[in-house]
């Protein structure tokens, strides 16, 4: 190498020695009152920089300068200027006799890690592997850096080898755990997380994998336990709050699941990928409860922030019309008995002018209700069956052809099939020449917005 090749070289050990001469100066004013042995330190530390210094004045690229100058750094936790040293004599290792091969390698890797330079970590520490695969603090920083880059299976083979020479490391126990884990093996997994949080038991993101590991065994009960314990958390709360929310809808513990929404949408700089679906799950939960308005102002906050997300406009589109119409929450929504009660109003007051007997009420696992009637109007009197559907989608063929068969067992002379959805073409065609009367959304929403009005006509006509 030509002179001009050198000055960039010389100029880094310059800067080197620069720093060391600063760290020097540092750490022996604030030991000058301290007791005879850290004075020792000090006076060797002093001779080995001037020994270093002496040996780079002379060659920048002195090996056993750059060595003596290293350890220095490296025992004083220096960790930029470290790895800078070390990186100087990775570079001479192919060329020059009587190196410490393994420790350069090892420091190096070491180094890199505290400056974040993980690739330069991964290539030390691969090469300390290659010259000592049973040292621990290789196979424990090289296993690390292997789960960092999503090599599960290589991260647990190294760190199964550093817990041989460690075995309780909780460091190299919290990891194999997380690596098990995100190798879906549960059980391994809970096995080492539990192992580390006996050796560390403040570590809550591990906590939070131990909840996971038993949700993903079917073990909910320890599972909720944990994600409710973690809800209050700065770091774990917002997402604990996700999941136990989550347990409680798929158990239909709806009360318990908002609160655990609502204590997590409190909690500062939540992920907005988890505010949304916190937020599109409690949207669900009101719904659930019938509190419309609730529902909606979430499902607006989402849109807002992603206005394509799952199905939140359509929701919108739905629901907001439930809420202006208390009448077709009631019909859609409501528990069987405020529905019965909503169709039985209906049946009295559709026809005007008549009297109306009802004569017999049955419903059908929530999806609909039967309702016969003797309905005497100036003009004619009959048997009238009603069948009130709660479905909002399109009613097919089938079910008119069961209603129509209904009709004629109890002789009824007319049937009036209500929806709040559609027909099929189907549906319709199968009507034309029965005496069925398709009442749809259209219409129906009428009825329902008069209902009540009409209702209390009535009232008020029979007083």
């Amino acid at each position: 190498m030509d002179m001009f090749g050198l000055i960039p070289i010389l100029a880094a050990v310059v800067i080197l020695i620069f720093a060391a001469a600063v760290v020097f100066l540092i750490t022996s004013r604030a030991k000058s009152g301290a007791a005879g042995g850290i004075k020792k330190r000090a006076k060797n530390y002093d001779a080995a920089l001037k020994e270093a210094n002496k040996r780079l004045q002379a060659n920048p690229r002195d090996p056993e300068g750059l060595s003596i100058l290293g350890d220095l750094f490296f025992q004083d936790g220096a960790w930029e200027n470290a790895y800078k040293t070390y990186e100087a004599l990775v570079e001479l290792l192919p060329t020059t006799q009587g190196l410490d091969d393994f420790t350069i390698n090892l420091r190096y890797g070491l180094a890199a890690i505290k400056v974040n330079q993980t690739d330069a970590a991964y290539k030390g520490l691969s090469a300390a592997h290659m010259l000592k695969a049973n040292n621990f603090e290789v196979n424990f920083n090289l296993g690390s850096l292997e789960f960092q880059r999503k090599n599960y299976d290589k991260a647990i083979q190294l760190l199964q080898q550093a817990r041989i020479q460690d075995p309780e490391h909780p460091g190299c126990l919290r990891i194999l755990g997380h690596s098990f884990f995100k190798m879906k093996k549960y059980k391994e997994a809970m096995s080492f997380i539990r192992q580390a949080m006996d050796l560390a038991p403040d570590d809550k993101e591990s906590l939070y994998t131990l909840a996971e590991c038993y949700h993903e065994a079917n073990q909910i009960e320890q599972a909720l336990k944990i994600f409710s314990h973690l809800r209050p958390d700065p770091q774990m709360g917002a997402q604990s709050c996700l999941m136990a929310g989550t347990i409680n809808m798929e158990t239909h513990q709806e009360a318990k699941a908002i609160e655990d929404f609502e204590i997590g949408l409190r909690h500062q700089n939540i992920g907005q990928d988890v505010q949304i679906e916190m937020k599109y799950k409690l949207a669900t939960c009101y719904l659930r409860a019938n509190e419309i308005a609730k529902a909606l102002g979430h499902l607006r906050d989402i849109q807002s922030l992603n206005p394509n997300y799952r199905d939140v406009a359509v929701l919108i589109g739905k629901y907001q019309e439930l809420n202006a119409n208390k009448n077709l929450q009631i019909y859609t929504m409501a528990p069987s008995a405020d529905f019965v009660a909503l169709c039985r109003k209906i049946v009295m007051t559709y026809y005007p002018r008549a009297k109306v007997k009802i004569v017999s009420i049955s419903v059908t696992k929530n999806d609909w209700a039967d309702i016969l009637a003797e309905v005497d109007t100036p003009k004619w009197s009959d048997l009238v069956m009603f069948r009130f559907i709660r479905t909002q989608g399109a009613i097919g063929e089938m079910i008119v052809r069961e209603f129509h068969n209904h009709l004629k067992e109890v002789k009824a002379g007319k049937g009036i099939c209500v929806t709040v959805g559609s027909y099929t073409e189907e549906a319709r065609r199968y009507t034309e020449a029965r005496l069925i009367d398709l009442i749809e959304k259209e219409k129906f929403s009428a009825i329902l917005n008069n209902v009540d009005a009409k209702a209390a006509a009535a009232a008020a006509k029979r007083r």
